[in-house]
């Protein structure tokens, strides 16, 4: 049985990575700012860091926030895991990292490269988005009368459960260096997946697809964030609302 540590492992991917690993027979830890035992704030690092890192075989680091402190984050935890002897790290990253010019990408691209230089044993993934956070942008873009899109924008969304399937089979095997990355099933318009989304929700909007502009865009626009040769996931936007929303929760 392996002793495993899971960074942001209260959150939509580390809550279904830590239940599958569980049903795997291994030993778990949780680690956010509020999980007790392991309540620790990883931009903070300090004693507490250091005594939930302690006897643990794999680390796999789920935690990030858009808002900031990943790198700083990222350091304590790759300092501590050294401290402690830690054998195998595994990061969960995002596909076109290193060819989308967007803020939050160019962070996961530090991170990166610090676990790689880390001298620790490590494996990265990268990833297409969670069919969660389409549904949590669409439910934002939702709320006046007229749904404004990124005009010429594709998504490649993918089922967390599926991630968190590859991430435990990563986390009990042996370093294995950048992984192939993971893609939903589908390359969908931004404009087909919204209206989805409406539908699932039983929410009527006018639909209004609008150019923007700046490097980021163009990224996004190019299919940057796209790996459709390696489409290997299976649940589809669809099925994922139809699970959420069941039938629509009307008008």
């Amino acid at each position: 049985m392996t002793t495993i540590l899971v960074t942001g492992g209260t959150g939509t991917l580390g809550r279904i990575l830590t239940e599958r690993l569980r049903a795997d027979g291994h030993e778990v830890r949780v680690l956010s700012r509020h999980a007790q035992p392991y309540a620790v704030d990883l931009r903070e690092g300090g004693s507490g860091l250091d005594a939930a890192v302690e006897g643990v075989d794999t680390i796999v680091h789920c935690a990030t926030s858009p808002r900031g402190g990943d790198e700083e984050a990222a350091a304590h935890l790759i300092a501590a895991a050294r401290r402690a002897g830690v054998g195998h790290l595994v990061y969960i990253s995002i596909v076109g990292i290193d060819r989308v010019p967007f803020g939050y990408y160019k962070t996961k691209l530090a991170v990166e490269r610090l676990i790689e230089e880390s001298g620790l044993g490590w494996t990265v993934l990268r990833t297409t988005q969670f069919h969660d956070l389409l549904a949590q942008v669409f439910d934002i873009l939702a709320k006046p009368p007229v749904m404004l899109l990124p005009a010429g924008v594709n998504d490649q969304p993918i089922e967390a459960a599926e991630v968190a399937g590859r991430l435990a089979e990563l986390a009990a095997g042996a370093p294995a260096g950048r992984v192939e990355d993971m893609g939903g099933p589908e390359v969908r318009t931004f404009d087909s997946l919204a209206r989805t989304y409406l539908k699932a929700t039983g929410r009527r909007r006018a639909v209004v697809s609008v150019p923007l502009w700046g490097k980021a865009y163009r990224g996004f626009r190019n299919g940057g964030h796209l790996t459709p040769e390696r489409a290997v996931g299976k649940g589809t936007f669809e099925e994922y609302l139809a699970t959420r929303f069941g039938a629509g929760r009307g008008a």
